[in-house]
């Protein structure tokens, strides 16, 4: 795979670059500048930062980081299989938690919500940190919703951090599933209310709770573009209309 000649590698964060110590020089290079272009492509090209993650597997499959890159590189792109073992590896080198969320929503991803509520029962979700105790109930609820327990789902995301007039990082995200699951009920009330303070927390745009606050208020979109193409259109056939008159 190709690197750009601005990727040096050390623009990645230096505890994996402590971790890549453990490689020859030249070698922790080259999987350095993978891991980058798997950080910098992930969100607007994932199948690209996931060949990217491959070959950083390749090259140093004993290091945590990378095997954490090429699990969330393979969870992108829907690889649930693959992407639950690479946690699965990177966990057991590392020995913490912090990807017990996404190994369980993998679960969800792989059919199996059981499993999922299960991991969200177990003993490591009280070893999370709050953001990790947050994704695991987002994940739970979302299990509750691919069974059909609908109301199981909006009681499981009630919780403090949902209560608390406090932004933090999780709570546009928080307050969008609730919103999403009340919407699902048919509580369209509640929802609307919901989705607004989604919309008050979510300050960077995470969501589309804006679009979906709009919908239910019954506002409609349209392209500028369109509509000015439409508009000229309109006005083109107006002028042939005049000049036809005037043959």
């Amino acid at each position: 795979m190709p690197i750009p000649e601005d990727v040096t590698g050390e623009e990645i964060d230096k505890d994996v670059r402590q971790e890549l110590q453990s490689l020859p020089k030249t070698l922790a290079e080259d999987v350095a500048k993978n891991l980058v272009m798997v950080a910098r492509l992930i969100d607007e090209d994932p199948e690209r930062a996931y060949a990217y993650s491959r070959v950083a597997l390749r090259l140093a499959s004993r290091v945590a980081a990378v095997r954490e890159a090429a699990g969330f590189a393979a969870y992108a792109t829907q690889k649930y299989g693959e992407a639950l073992a690479e946690f699965r590896a990177a966990r057991r080198m590392t020995g913490t938690v912090e990807l017990w969320p996404l190994m369980a929503d993998c679960e969800r991803g792989l059919g199996r919500p059981e499993k999922a509520l299960d991991m969200a029962g177990a003993p490591e979700v009280q070893k999370l940190d709050k953001a990790g105790q947050v994704e695991m109930r987002l994940v739970a609820a979302g299990a509750r919703r691919d069974m059909g327990q609908l109301d199981a789902a909006i009681v499981t995301l009630q919780s403090p951090e949902l209560a608390s007039n406090s932004v933090q990082p999780w709570t546009a995200r928080l307050r969008y599933a609730y919103a999403d699951a009340l919407l699902a009920a048919s509580r369209e009330g509640e929802a609307r209310e919901w989705f607004a303070k989604a919309v008050e927390a979510d300050r960077d745009g995470s969501t589309d709770a804006s679009d979906r606050l709009a919908e239910l208020d019954g506002v409609e979109f349209m392209d500028a573009l369109v509509e000015d193409e439409d508009q000229n259109g309109a006005d083109r056939d107006e002028q042939g209309a005049q000049d036809d008159d005037k043959d």
